[in-house]
This record gives structure tokens, C-alpha cells and sequence, in this order.
């Protein structure tokens, strides 16, 4: 049976998903100043529906017109995030009147309460900025962050181990890189959307019809160029800026391609084919839903859904890192056993074992 809290576990991290995907939906309808304030809504703790308390929000934000659907977005996505820090706090606590179990976890836990009250601060932030992509992108990796760590701690709490070949240390190297990979195209990603970068080219494979268009990297990265202060809804940047951002992470996605395409062979020659066969699907699935975004002209399901495959394919590299480490590595295992055939091998005179 698994242990104390994983069914707890695991409904947090399926709030986690809805709660990822409700973002992107609220950025990709530009409903991420819904709001123009923060925990309410034109000071009230839903969207204002009657006619008094639109007139009031009108007195209140004169330079932030009420549009109801946006509003309602902003605060589902609030109402969910809210929901899902009170189930991580309630982890939390469970693993602190716990901690003397064993097999307990309780540092991830509380790095966990310690990660929601940092993104809390990020959403809010993310209002008061008024969209400033820093924030913005450092909002969505927080939103990950949350998501695969409580992928991890499910995964922690459930006392299933499945029966799994030695490995050698190496393939656990290079799993490692490949999430770090997976987490760098998804700030990537982040970017590109924090900036209205995903319709800067709209061919695929080439860009504007060229292989390398003419791009402003200079001011497509840095960091500290942006002042605090305007509105970004709809982006600050040139053409030229955003499409070096967008161009960026398609090399950025070949790249990723590559090294988890190695990863799922690695994983196949090493008796592991489940986890490479999951690994490519995801693969594919990410794929393919970014050539359709920039093929389609980004509609909003296949955008939405961009974001929810970018989360899958962390989680499965999460997933494979976690299942790699259950086992000793072949080295650790078999370096005793070579050692001996190879004394027994050059000295014959020497009694076998």
C-alpha cells in the first residue's frame, strides 16, 4: 500500500496541471491584467457583475476598462492557485506530524510550501508589474517547478517499486541533462510567450522564407534592458527582437531533440524500453504541437495544449531520473566481480573463489 499522504500527493498534482494549463490560457487570451489588481478583482474578491459594482470599479482603475470574460480568466486561474496552495500547506503540516515515521519525507514537502508562497508573490507581482516578462517567465517556471515536485513527492509516497535492470552511472548523467535540458527550452518557451514571440515566424521550417532572417539578439535578451513600469500586454519588442526570440527556441527545441532522442536509446539498450517508448511520445507530442502553433497561426487549443506537453515531457524526464535511482549502479555492483576475473585470469596459480 502506498504510503500516508499520497493520495493527497496526488490530487495536488493534478490541481498542479489545471492550475499550469489555466495560465496559459489566461496569458494566451491576454487575460493576465483581467485584474488590474491583486488578490481581488476591481477591489472585490470576484468579478464585479451588477451594474453598482461596475460603476465602482470604473471610479476605482478609470485606466483599466472591465472586460467581464477577461476578469473571470484572471480569477478562476487565482481560485485554483489559491486552492492548490491550501492543499500544499495541508502536505505540509501532514509531513511535519509525521516526520518521525519512517520514510516520511518532509524536506520536499516544506520546499514545496516554500516554492507556492514564492509564486504566490509572483502572481501578485505579475499584476502590479503589469506583465513585465521577467516576472511573467520566472511565474511560469514557478508554476513547473510546483508541478514536478509534487510529481516527485507522488512518486516518493508510492511504495510501488518496479523491478528494474542495474544501470550504469553514466545513464543516470545523462537523464539529469536531459530534464535540465527540458527545463531550459521550457524558459525558453516562457520567453517566447511573456514576449509575444510565438507569431514571429509563420513558415516553418524556414523564417520569413529565409534560414537565418535578420534578428536583434542583443535586445531579445537582456534581461535588464526592460524598465519596470509600462504595460506589456502585447509586447515591447521590434520584429527583429522577436525573432531571434522565436528562432531561438526552435534551435533550442532541435537541440533538446537530439540529446533526449540519445537519452531514449540509452534507455532502450539498457533494458529500460517503457520508459524510452514514453519519453519519444512525448517527445513527439511537444513537437508536433509547436510546428502546428506556428503552422496554424496559434490557435488557442493547440497553444494551450503546447504548454500542457511541455509540462508532460518535464514530468516523464522527472520520472525517468526517479526510476533510474532506485537501483545501484552496474558499477557499483559488478566492479568487484571484474576485478576478481581479472586477477584469476592473469595469475592462474591463484585459488578460485
Amino acid at each position: 500500500m502506498a504510503k500516508p499522504g499520497y493520495r493527497l500527493a496526488l490530487v495536488a498534482t493534478l490541481l498542479a496541471v489545471v492550475v499550469v494549463l489555466l495560465g496559459a490560457y489566461t496569458r494566451l487570451t491576454h487575460a493576465g491584467l483581467g485584474c488590474p489588481d491583486w488578490p481581488g478583482c476591481y477591489g472585490f474578491l470576484s468579478v464585479p457583475m451588477s451594474e453598482d459594482k461596475q460603476s465602482l470599479a470604473a471610479m476605482r482603475f478609470p485606466d483599466a476598462p472591465l472586460e467581464v470574460h477577461k476578469g473571470w480568466n484572471e480569477m478562476v486561474h487565482r481560485y485554483f492557485a489559491g486552492a492548490l496552495g491550501l492543499v500544499i500547506l495541508g502536505l505540509a503540516v501532514q509531513a511535519l506530524r509525521r516526520r518521525a515515521e519512517p520514510g516520511q519525507p518532509l524536506k520536499l514537502p516544506l520546499l514545496l510550501l516554500a516554492v507556492v508562497i514564492a509564486q504566490a508573490a509572483f502572481g501578485m507581482w505579475t499584476v502590479t508589474l503589469q506583465l513585465w516578462p521577467q516576472v511573467v517567465t520566472a511565474h511560469l517556471l514557478g508554476g513547473f517547478t510546483t508541478l514536478s515536485l509534487l510529481f516527485l513527492l507522488t512518486l516518493r509516497l508510492s511504495v510501488r517499486r518496479p523491478a528494474m535492470p542495474s544501470v550504469p552511472g553514466r545513464l543516470r548523467t545523462f537523464a539529469l541533462i536531459g530534464m535540465f535540458a527540458v527545463i531550459i527550452q521550457v524558459a525558453l518557451g516562457g520567453w517566447v510567450s511573456s514576449n509575444y514571440a510565438a507569431v514571429a515566424c509563420t513558415d516553418f521550417p524556414t523564417c520569413h522564407g529565409q534560414w537565418w532572417p535578420q534578428m536583434d539578439f542583443a535586445n531579445a535578451f537582456n534581461l535588464t534592458h526592460h524598465d519596470i513600469g509600462p504595460n506589456y500586454l502585447g509586447g515591447m519588442l521590434y520584429g527583429e527582437a522577436r525573432t531571434a526570440i522565436h528562432l531561438t527556441h526552435r534551435l533550442g527545441a532541435l537541440t533538446l531533440t537530439l540529446i533526449l532522442l540519445a537519452l531514449a536509446w540509452q534507455l532502450w539498450r539498457h533494458g529500460l524500453p517503457r520508459l524510452a517508448a514514453l519519453l519519444v511520445a512525448a517527445l513527439a507530442l511537444q513537437i508536433g504541437l509547436g510546428i502546428s502553433n506556428v503552422l496554424l497561426n496559434l490557435p488557442l487549443a493547440v497553444a494551450v495544449a503546447h504548454n500542457g506537453g511541455g509540462a508532460l515531457l518535464l514530468l516523464v524526464t522527472v520520472l525517468i531520473n526517479h526510476r533510474l535511482r532506485l537501483h545501484p549502479t552496474v558499477a557499483t555492483a559488478a566492479a568487484p566481480q571484474s576485478h576478481l576475473n581479472s586477477n584469476t585470469t592473469s595469475r592462474p596459480d591463484l585459488p578460485r573463489a
